[in-house]
């Protein structure tokens, strides 16, 4: 697969997946696509999956935004809620 993008943040991105299968890879001693042509996984195995990486995934937001409430990282970024933000500014 030859990747075209010259977007550094999707280039970042691929790397970082790249990386993350061959853990996996070494972790499980299988690909995800061995594990479909296989049968090792079916539809609702993924599903299952996702819905876990998912849950997983709104508990390391939640800590990540208590740390920026109790300010425990600084950021370089001033803490500015939502509501008192200037039309136009950052999201």
């Amino acid at each position: 697969m030859k990747v075209k993008t010259k977007d550094k943040i999707v280039l970042d991105v691929i790397k970082k997946m790249d990386e993350r299968s061959l853990v996996g890879q070494e972790k499980y001693g299988q690909t995800m696509d061995q594990e479909v042509k296989e049968g090792m996984k079916d539809l609702n195995d993924f599903l299952d999956d996702t819905q876990e990486e998912i849950m997983d995934a709104l508990l390391y937001i939640q800590a990540a935004k208590k740390c920026l409430k109790e300010k425990l990282i600084y950021t370089g970024i001033p803490s500015v809620s939502k509501k008192h933000r200037q039309p136009g500014s950052w999201a």
